[in-house]
């Protein structure tokens, strides 16, 4: 298993999703979204898995100063998610090509 958990430091489930791995003993890599991002690569294989709508945080702060709900070009909105990544619904967590987004312990389970 070679398990990515993408996140904000400050988002609890991010944190919950760090203690699920640590607790199984579970090696994981974190990566902040606030200072690394996505790179355009992972964007895609994360998107393939989960859609890119399931990775927009509509809650956010971002989402609203953005203005990206009458956004209907995908590719757009991808450019926005790069360039702007608190708009990322967290964590996102990727094993290979399955990946998840938010807090998903019965999903996580069955990748061991």
């Amino acid at each position: 298993m070679n398990i990515q958990i993408f996140g904000i430091k400050k988002c609890f489930d991010t944190k919950k999703a760090e203690l699920y791995f640590k607790e199984r003993k579970i090696k994981y890599q974190f990566i902040d979204l606030t200072k690394i991002g996505l790179s355009k690569g992972e964007l895609q294989s994360i998107k393939t898995a989960v859609g890119l709508m399931n990775l927009i945080n509509k809650e956010s702060k971002e989402y609203e100063r953005l203005n990206i709900q009458h956004i209907i070009s995908n590719n757009i909105k991808e450019e926005i998610l790069l360039n702007n990544p608190r708009l990322y619904k967290t964590p996102i967590v990727r094993n290979g090509r399955n990946a998840t987004v938010g807090y998903e312990p019965s999903i996580w389970k069955t990748w061991q």
